[in-house]
């Protein structure tokens, strides 16, 4: 079925290879969680939920397309529900925003069924895949420093420095340590046992407690957030969330096609530069995400992470599917996670290095050609500034065909994106955002 021989690779290989992967893709049920209780959703309803759309998709990955890529709720795509589509818009519930969620991945679905999904990343230039990986990156480190009071408001200047007195934020600086120490040492799952030692140091200076214990079957307090797609599309137009779909579908588009080709072309799986069973590969986000927000979470994408696995001899979806074994295995941890991810400063570490890591796209800018850099400077610029990554998609949207117009290269620009202007520009000036 997974065509060991074929591609080189064997069982307990493929069992090290998917058990590398988990460990450093796992600090997702616990950060996942944390920004999404921001929005108000209840931590049980999140975890579960997170889990489940990471089985869904990893599953699929592994059945169906037989990659050794792994699926779960992306960070940024979280950071916007949360933040820009809940906190930034009034009467916004977090019900609503998974109704939006839910149209998105349906749309996907059917994106991911036609040529229509390639078309729309080709359309995409280079330089704005690049500013819009970077500036969520910088977005998601920003969190990070304010979730633990690092950074705090300012009455002048919007933004300070905080009390770096604070127990909240010496365990993150610490954590911080920790963590690039591992990283930087190599070690597999370096963002998972650093937030393990975060952890310990919390428990032992009584900043962590598990009041309820450390195991519980998994539940869904609130059950399913959408059974009936119809109130979801009536929920869509109702608030006119037409550009929350809009920029899930956008952001979860190029940014998991282009870690499943970086995955692929790694593992050396690529064919003459063709991505084989690219159609099976793709639905496996698209239907994860789905169904996700019918449990309650936000988006899905493939994750980079999947590479540690790769490095590590996986090279078939037998990889993927002991990532899905783990992550359901997890599922009986609620009341461990619960207590750690109540913890900012165990949490935040991660989210300031997968940041940086996400901001080495800043690199791949042409940052020669002023028509090429300016929009996507704009791009990563807005994103933390706004509080706002649908903010930051639009305004680079936005001036890059403009540009192109102005030094007569309007031909150089993709019909598609001129639409994308045109929507975004309508969404800046008539729609609330």
């Amino acid at each position: 079925m997974f065509k060991l021989n074929e591609n080189h690779t064997n069982a307990k290989t493929e069992l090290l290879a998917g058990i590398t992967t988990f460990f450093t893709m796992v600090y997702i049920v616990v950060v996942n969680p944390v920004i999404l209780a921001d929005a108000g959703v209840p931590f049980q309803q999140v975890f579960t939920a997170t889990i489940i759309a990471a089985v869904v998709g990893t599953l699929w990955m592994g059945l169906f397309a037989n990659y050794p890529i792994a699926i779960a709720p992306g960070m940024g795509l979280n950071a916007y529900f949360a933040y820009s589509v809940v906190g930034g818009h009034q009467g916004i519930t977090y019900q609503t925003a998974f109704a939006a969620v839910f149209i998105a991945g349906l749309i996907f679905v059917i994106l991911s069924l036609t040529p229509l999904r390639e078309k729309l990343i080709d359309a995409i230039p280079d330089n704005l895949k690049h500013g819009i990986t970077a500036g969520i990156g910088l977005f998601i480190a920003f969190i990070g420093l304010r979730l633990t009071k690092i950074i705090t408001a300012h009455p002048t200047n919007l933004v300070g420095l905080g009390d770096l007195h604070a127990p909240s934020a010496i365990l993150t600086l610490v954590g911080l340590a920790v963590t690039l120490v591992l990283m930087v040492l190599r070690v597999n799952g370096a963002l998972f046992f650093g937030m393990i030692v975060t952890g310990l140091i919390a428990f032992f200076t009584g900043q962590l407690s598990f009041k309820n214990g450390f195991m519980a079957l998994p539940s869904l307090p609130e059950g399913l957030m959408i059974g009936n797609p119809i109130t979801a599309f009536g929920d869509v137009v109702q608030h006119s969330l037409y550009a929350v779909v809009f920029s899930f579908i956008l952001v979860t588009i190029f940014d998991t096609t282009g870690t499943m080709i970086g995955v692929a072309n790694q593992a050396g799986l690529m064919k003459n530069g063709k991505f084989p069973r690219a159609r099976q590969a793709l639905l496996s986000d698209s239907i994860a995400t789905a169904i996700g927000a019918m449990f309650g979470t936000s988006p899905t994408t493939a994750y980079i992470e999947s590479s540690s696995g790769v490095a590590a001899g996986g090279r078939t979806g037998l990889t993927s599917l002991t990532v899905a074994a783990l992550f359901i295995l997890s599922a009986f941890f609620g009341p461990l996670v619960s207590a750690v991810s109540g913890i900012s400063a165990i949490t935040a570490p991660a989210l300031i290095i997968v940041g940086s890591l996400m901001m080495g796209s800043i690199a791949k800018v042409r940052w020669d050609e002023l028509d090429e850099a300016f929009p996507a400077f704009l791009t990563i610029l807005s994103m933390p500034l706004t509080s706002s990554i649908a903010t930051g998609i639009a305004l680079g949207f936005i001036s890059y065909p403009l540009l192109k117009l102005v030094k007569g290269k309007w031909h150089d620009v993709h019909p598609l994106l001129y639409v994308f202007a045109v929507l975004f520009f309508y969404q800046l000036a008539f729609l609330q955002h």
